[in-house]
């Protein structure tokens, strides 16, 4: 009796104490906290107060976790750090406020004096080298990164933002063309691909700490992909990974890259969406880990998302590397399928605003399709990139199947550009015809109804067919959602519009 009632005493002790102990261990595993720079805790002492979500974002992160030294030491498929060596006074802290927004004073014209010390208001791809050298090289040479200049330095594209975007008003019975808002450009092309950020002096602002002397920056806010910083560099590290936590996972989610890669004109995230790969994701990224670098591909995550194809480091379950990391995310692809009138091979620079084409025009191709002979990645070069793109495909499906996929995307792709110039061909021939007044007559190519019918024809139906065919499994969107339907009525369109013209134009 006594001897069972002491085994239940001792069994109730062990559920109470195992816990404790447990718990105990748990706290010893704890390590010290990592050490912080004085300025770094002076602005969270600061900010916690009166920008709090700012703080606990940042104390999410990874940055808020690690030091540099250490970031530095771990194996080179896990690394996250691509420099070798990082300056004495970041090497040993954690990566706060003040290394971000203390770096490189000099450059930045947007440096201010704030309570007691020079801060930035701007942080660059440049202040981000200091940890990520690569990964900058890499982006400020890609398209994204060129993305403004791409616009602005290239004639022909800047006529059709400006004929898009600006103001209009009727006089004498015709629209007129008025200027463009800044305000107008930065929420619409330019909010995607960037704006220039400028300092034009000192401005007050009152806060609930009183008032205070900060740079007045024009065009600000603003996280373009191809955003021109006060200290000359190109890009916004944060379009990808959101400040202040600069999260992997949220860069890995296809979410981010819908910001500015959907319908009409670019429909990767509609046509992602509808397709096999989108419907597999949403049903299962709750169980991915959007955070293991190297992505181990079917461990790590079933099926690609815009990062897994562009640019993150893929790995196969027995971690044997598949592609590399990269932040060029032109860098694997080998033709240019979107944002002009033909399919073209991928330019070998990021500013392609420097391409010109037989006519003499910033384009890779001439308006009947005829390819620029220079500044384009010639056929090895794209056999490589394809070959690249095909290894990621084959860790999932049979070569086979992946060989007839990207056949098939060759033939849409002919078929398509096809159709193009059968619209191209009638512009010329209301051009010709002094239907419409366009690049023949000096006038602007882009702000007639013929002219706009054409527009749509590559700008977005051409787009959404290609898009479905590269990413296989949207029948739809390559059918009837801007797909062949559209392009088929719009040419049919054109050409009643060239024959009302006429007939209209010879009647006294």
């Amino acid at each position: 009796m006594k001897e069972g009632i002491m085994k239940k005493i001792f069994l109730v002790f062990m559920i109470i104490l195992i816990p404790v102990v447990l718990f105990a261990q748990g706290t010893a595993k704890k390590g010290k906290p990592l050490p912080m720079s004085q300025e770094t805790q002076a602005c969270l002492e600061c900010h916690k107060l009166y920008t709090p979500g700012i703080v606990e974002d940042w104390q999410k992160s990874l940055h808020a976790k690690t030091i540099p030294s250490l970031a530095i030491k771990k194996p080179e498929k896990s690394r996250r750090i691509s420099a070798n060596k990082v300056p004495s006074p970041l090497a040993g802290v954690v990566v706060g406020c003040y290394e971000c927004h203390g770096l490189n004073p000099e450059t930045h014209k947007d440096n201010f004096e704030h309570v007691g010390y020079k801060i930035n208001v701007i942080v660059t791809p440049k202040d981000c080298a200091a940890c990520h050298p690569v990964e900058e090289s890499q982006y400020s040479g890609s398209k994204k990164a060129h993305a403004a200049g791409n616009l602005t330095k290239n004639p022909v594209y800047h006529t059709l933002v400006e004929t898009i975007l600006s103001k209009k008003s009727i006089e004498k019975g015709k629209v007129i063309q008025k200027e463009v808002s800044g305000s107008t450009r930065q929420e619409t092309c330019f909010g995607c691909h960037g704006t220039e950020v400028k300092v034009s002096g000192v401005q007050s602002i009152e806060t609930e700490i009183g008032t205070i002397e900060i740079p007045k920056l024009i065009n600000w806010p603003n996280q373009g992909v191809g955003r021109i910083n006060p200290d000359g560099s190109l890009g916004a590290c944060s379009s990808c990974h959101p400040r202040h936590q600069f999260s992997i996972e949220v860069a890995r989610k296809p979410y981010t890259c819908s910001q500015c890669h959907l319908e009409p004109d670019v429909p990767a995230w509609n046509v992602y969406k509808e397709s096999k790969h989108g419907n597999i994701f949403s049903s299962n990224d709750s169980k991915w880990n959007f955070n293991a670098v190297p992505w181990k591909v079917g461990k790590d995550f079933q099926t690609p998302t815009c990062a897994a194809c562009h640019n993150s480091l893929i790995t196969n379950p027995a971690g044997k590397r598949v592609a590399e990391r990269t932040h060029d995310f032109g860098s694997r692809l080998w033709v240019r399928l979107f944002g002009l009138i033909y399919s073209h091979p991928q330019p070998i620079q990021g500013n392609t605003s420097v391409l010109k084409n037989k006519d003499g025009l910033p384009l890779p191709t001439t308006f009947t399709g005829e390819v620029a002979k220079e500044g384009l990645i010639d056929e090895k070069e794209q056999k490589k990139r394809k070959s690249a793109v095909s290894t990621i495909c084959i860790q999932c499906h049979s070569t086979s199947w992946t060989n007839a996929h990207f056949e098939k995307l060759e033939h849409t792709i002919r078929e398509v550009d096809g159709m193009n110039l059968a619209s191209t061909l009638l512009l010329l021939e209301a051009w010709t015809h002094h239907l419409a007044e366009g690049l023949p007559h000096g006038k602007n190519p882009f702000d007639e109804t013929i002219e706009q019918m054409w527009i749509r024809q590559w700008l977005f139906y051409a787009n959404s067919i290609k898009y479905a065919s590269a990413m296989t499994g949207a029948p739809d969107y390559a059918t009837f959602k801007n797909g062949w339907w559209s392009l088929t009525e719009n040419l049919q369109q054109m050409k009643d519009w060239i024959e009302f013209k006429k007939k209209t134009k010879s009647t006294p």
